[in-house]
């Protein structure tokens, strides 16, 4: 799940991620953010946090707001 707060101008500044156990806590966290955030996404993404490896393109759960184009 990531959060997204206003950067200058129109740009996004990304909050760190929050590593979810589910899609289903995913949602519920994102939802829950999305009142006091500019956007919010949750997704879906398989890897090797030891490595830092992730796969290329995660599977969006849901959307909230405005969001960076890598998630549109």
């Amino acid at each position: 799940m990531q959060a997204f707060t206003a950067g200058k101008g129109e740009s996004l500044k990304g909050d760190p991620p929050i590593s979810c156990k589910s899609a289903e806590g995913a949602q519920r966290t994102a939802k829950r953010l999305a009142s006091s955030k500019v956007g919010v996404v949750a997704f879906s993404s398989s890897g090797d946090p030891e490595m830092g490896d992730y796969d290329d393109e995660p599977t969006v759960i849901l959307r909230i707001g405005r969001l960076p184009a890598a998630f549109e």
